[in-house]
């Protein structure tokens, strides 16, 4: 194999394993597919998690989660459920169960 195409072949292959490149066109339209944790975002992560002012990770914002989700899932949902710099404890879901944090962590961060 020539050289050249042995780095378009590496350079496809980083493409398919990086990151999105940023948050998607319209985070406010991204729900959910389960019609519970749906309502339970709508109720309480889709405030801070749509905002870009907010200083949240964007749902669907590959790039913004990447360096949370590198931390551990564990470390993530402890951050949820205590509460961790601007994220409120529980991030104000008194229905969510730690299960629903977790779906829902996974959802925003793409990862579901």
């Amino acid at each position: 194999m020539k050289p050249y195409a042995l780095l378009a072949l590496a350079g496809l292959l980083l493409c398919a394993c990086a990151p999105a490149a940023g948050p998607p066109a319209d985070p406010t339209s991204l729900a959910p597919a389960d019609a519970r944790l749906a309502a339970l975002y709508a109720g309480s992560c889709k405030a801070c998690h749509v905002n870009p002012q907010s200083g949240a990770p964007l749902a669907g914002d590959a790039k913004a989660w990447a360096p949370r989700w590198k931390q551990g899932e564990s470390m993530l949902l402890d951050h949820v459920i205590q509460g961790y710099k601007a994220m409120p404890a529980t991030g104000q879901c008194a229905a969510c169960t730690p299960d629903d944090f977790q779906a829902l962590t996974r959802f925003m961060a793409g990862k579901s």
